[in-house]
């Protein structure tokens, strides 16, 4: 009796290796191409005139491509305008707090959504003013870290937070173009900071040729003024996009515990002749 059951126990674990084998699923290959781009809705936070800001970002399953997606059937948000300041050049991974959408006071439980369609595959995401999603964009609950300033001139307006701010130029393409900003940080987060200050961060946000930067992540001087030189690859419209995060985690603790503080997006608009 003693050999049946150690047999049948012996069995019973081969055929539960055997079933375990079948049902292994292989994790998914990255890719350096060909794959879709997800928009993500990422919350709202209300502004002072009584309107709210919805934050949304986007995750590009592709490791390398950069893609260039205009406004229109293949990225749209509805219903209403269809452009609504969202991205039309989509860089590699993860990419938070890109832009955001303003409401007014009495949006109520309508949605917003943004639509993409990348290689085929069509993906929406709604936009809404749950109170679950409200977030923290501009001023960290846990120890009141708040987003750096940041200006296009030294005495100018501000922006802080996803909403940011936004500034016009015009350049050609004989020659590169300086773009100067300002930005200064509240330095809370600088005990935990190794760079012990803010950070600027350049990319192309929209136009239709290539954009190419001296920095992209250009030196800070003690007066909060970083400097870069810029080149278009063809005429039209160009954004540019600068974020300035500092080190309490920036966007990369964003999907973290829900945090979402700190850091604030530039836009510059550029005419190129």
């Amino acid at each position: 009796m003693l050999v049946i059951v150690l047999i049948f126990i012996a069995a019973a674990g081969l055929l539960d290796s055997l079933i375990a084998q079948e049902t292994t699923v292989d994790a998914p290959r990255p890719h350096t191409v060909g794959q879709s781009v997800s928009p993500s809705y990422e919350g709202w936070y209300p502004n002072a005139d009584g309107s709210f800001s919805m934050v949304f970002g986007y995750f590009n399953r592709n490791h390398e491509e950069y893609l260039d997606i205009p406004v229109g059937p293949a990225n749209h948000v509805k219903p209403g305008a269809p452009d609504r300041g969202q991205p039309t050049h989509f860089l590699p991974r993860r990419n938070t707090g890109v832009f955001a959408v303003v409401v007014p006071e009495d949006f109520g439980q309508q949605e917003l959504w943004w639509s993409l369609t990348v290689n085929g595959e069509t993906i929406e995401i709604p936009g809404h003013l749950r109170p679950e999603w409200q977030i923290d964009a501009l001023q960290d609950v846990a120890n009141s870290n708040t987003p750096p300033v940041l200006r296009f001139r030294e005495d100018g307006d501000f922006g802080q937070g996803p909403g940011g701010i936004e500034v016009q130029k015009t350049s050609s393409l004989s020659q590169s173009m300086t773009i100067s900003v300002w930005a200064q940080d509240d330095g809370v987060s600088r005990a935990r900071s190794r760079r012990g200050g803010p950070m600027v961060t350049w990319s192309k946000y929209r136009g239709p040729g290539t954009v190419t930067f001296g920095e992209t992540q250009p030196a800070i001087a003690p007066t909060g003024l970083a400097v870069t030189e810029v080149s278009f690859g063809a005429p039209g419209q160009y954004i540019l996009r600068a974020l300035a995060s500092d080190e309490s985690g920036g966007q990369r603790a964003v999907m973290a515990g829900g945090f979402y503080c700190c850091w604030t997006n530039g836009y510059v608009r550029v005419d190129v002749n």
